[in-house]
């Protein structure tokens, strides 16, 4: 399995590394929309799972996930928003664009797991 984590923060991509490691993928990563989306078209969308963050420079998660989504080779790709972000309403857009998941900042490397184990639905 192939996981990309896009998120600004180095300090949350080597996090998210650590749990990617755990489980035994792969672990791709990005530090904002635009290079997220640069590695996928030069990995020809052979990516697992995307743990998106939502605030970020160049390309926020937002728009790399609309990007995504309208990019027939792109889209089955299953996406989990990774954010500070609490707010109702930004879930339900996130979600209303196809994330499939949310997971919010700060959370522990088993919630994390865990919802990389969901985003590829495998059980725990």
């Amino acid at each position: 399995m192939r996981i990309l984590s896009v998120d600004d923060s180095a300090a949350t991509r080597q996090f998210i590394k650590k749990a990617v490691d755990v489980l035994g993928f792969e672990f791709l990563e990005a530090a904002d929309g635009r290079e997220g989306l640069e590695i996928l078209k030069r990995e020809n969308g052979r990516i697992d799972l995307i743990l998106l963050d939502r605030h970020m420079p160049v390309m926020d998660g937002m728009a790399m996930l609309e990007e995504l989504k309208a990019d027939d080779k792109l889209r089955m790709i299953p996406v989990t928003m990774v954010t500070v972000e609490v707010e109702r309403a930004e879930i339900q857009r996130a979600i209303a664009c196809g994330a499939k998941n949310y997971l919010i900042k700060p959370f522990t490397q088993e919630n994390l797991i865990g919802k990389i184990l969901e985003g590829l639905n495998i059980a725990p």
